[in-house]
């Protein structure tokens, strides 16, 4: 379960034709419940969660109380963001952002001490960015830009034991231009990118004795892109885009080290892993039959050298603090394949079919094995309707009402040998969900609610990317409902 309390506003104003400006302020407060039958004792018992239907500590009386093992989130932004238009040619985008993040995790611990924090870290970021964009003619443009970002996680020492993420600063800072060209039925895109990333790391050994390790490491990074996309009617065109990029190992892939609570697992990092590399390309077609139907379709090829990758371990480890699978941080050369299809076809006017496929096949090429971890296979189909009249009540106006409905099926995750993972993958699944919205219109306010039920017919399954699908069954039926205010 969860409880979640969240606000933000955004402050628009427009000081004259060529200044722009908005001020957005966010506070994001959870508290997670942690499956409780995740958190096994002993080696014996957690084989035995791993095939249970019914996972540990499920009481037949059914409470919202949040209890440990749980974890507690807040996070708080601040955002100034400005436009200045010199000339209609010229334009100049500035934002500037900070956001402060504090985390804990409480986990079931004797002697009293299950409301003393196993994990408790303050992380401040700081963005800023500019960017400037050119049209040096009608047809050709340049934009171009510079990005900061700092990172400072501390560890707060009021656990008692190791923190799963080191104390670090990271400061990345980047340059990148794109440049756009329109010739006949063709537009054309050129990007590049660098970025230099400096990570200061402060970590404690997991050998006793323990001692203080640190770490000072310099990425550089660089990607390309180029795009091209041609008309070949006033209804159909095709894309081909073919890019480079480069990705540095993130802290948690170098330095994690104990459990992961949200995940029931324990995390190990390997502070040799490389940069990953990668190179991407896509074949897209996309258009529309007369009025009433559009079509996409999109195919894309990836080659990962030194691909960063989440592997489970042949390993079980009994800790202090119970039985837990084990998961390293490996890297091999990959290759990824995939094709999405999408079609949507007004039957009358206002309702809206769609249908969607997405197929994805990943390859360990330096193993030779499927790569796990890969999205299953899903078809979508949904349907919209959109009631093109104004209602009135009183002074006020109800308008864009908005009825819908969707099913997903999501297939087994097949590319997968047994030995691979702890479990087999779970069996294919079915999920049908409605929704509805509508805008209150009150002079100048507009206030629009919305309300969605998931999983309407409330099915038993287990998703191949959720990793508590090794103890529980994923969530049931579930109400949001909720509301935008615009004045």
């Amino acid at each position: 379960g969860s409880q979640e309390g969240n606000l933000a506003l955004q402050l628009e104003r427009v000081f004259n034709k060529k200044l722009f400006t908005d001020v957005y302020v966010s506070t994001f407060n959870t508290t997670l419940g942690v499956l409780r039958g995740a958190h096994i004792g002993n080696l014996t018992d957690l084989e035995q969660a791993f095939n249970r239907e019914t996972p540990f500590f499920t009481e037949d009386k059914f409470s919202y109380a949040l209890d440990a093992p749980k974890q507690k989130v807040n996070h708080h932004l601040a955002k100034v963001h400005g436009k200045y238009f010199f000339s209609e040619d010229k334009i100049l985008d500035i934002t500037l952002a900070a956001q402060f993040n504090n985390r804990k995790e409480f986990d079931v611990r004797r002697a009293g001490l299950s409301e003393t924090p196993a994990l408790s870290l303050q992380q401040y970021t700081f963005f800023g960015e500019a960017k400037y964009k050119y049209f040096f003619y009608e047809n050709l443009s340049l934009s171009t830009g510079l990005q900061l970002n700092a990172i400072d996680n501390t560890n707060n020492p009021e656990t008692g034991i190791l923190p799963l993420i080191p104390d670090y600063f990271s400061f990345e800072s980047g340059a990148f231009g794109v440049l756009n060209y329109f010739r006949g039925k063709s537009f054309f895109e050129l990007g590049l990118r660098y970025d230099n990333v400096i990570q200061n790391v402060t970590a404690i050994s997991q050998s006793v004795p323990r001692r203080l390790l640190f770490y000072e490491n310099i990425f550089h990074n660089i990607s390309s892109s180029f795009g091209w996309t041609y008309n070949l009617d006033k209804d159909w065109h095709v894309s081909y885009n073919v890019g480079y990029a480069m990705r540095n190992p993130a802290i948690n892939e170098l330095y994690s080290g104990g459990l992961h609570q949200g995940v029931s697992g324990i995390e190990e990092g390997d502070a040799n892993l490389n940069p990953e590399k990668s190179f991407k390309t896509t074949l897209g077609i996309h258009g529309d039959v007369g009025h009433e139907a559009h079509f996409e379709a999109l195919i894309y090829y990836q080659n990962i050298q030194d691909f960063i990758y989440l592997n489970p371990q042949d390993e079980i480890r009994l800790t202090i603090r119970g039985a837990f699978p084990v998961f390293k941080y490996e890297q091999t050369n990959a290759q990824i394949v995939g094709l999405d299809l999408t079609a949507k076809y007004e039957l009358v006017e206002g309702l809206m079919a769609k249908g969607a496929f997405s197929f994805i096949r990943g390859t360990n090429r330096g193993d030779k094995l499927p790569l796990i971890n890969m999205p299953s296979n899903n078809v979508l189909a949904s349907v919209n309707y959109e009631l093109p009249q104004i209602y009135k009540a009183g002074k006020k106006q109800i308008q864009n009402i908005e009825i819908g409905a969707d099913a997903r099926y999501v297939f087994k995750q097949n590319n997968l040998l047994p030995e691979q993972d702890f479990v087999l993958p779970p069996d294919a699944y079915y999920l049908l969900g409605i929704k509805s919205a509508a805008d209150i219109q009150l002079k100048k306010t507009r206030f629009r609610l919305f309300a969605r039920v998931s999983n309407l017919l409330n099915a038993e399954y287990r998703d191949y990317l959720n990793r508590q699908r090794y103890f529980a069954n994923d969530l049931g039926r579930s109400l949001t409902v909720g509301g935008t205010l615009k004045f």
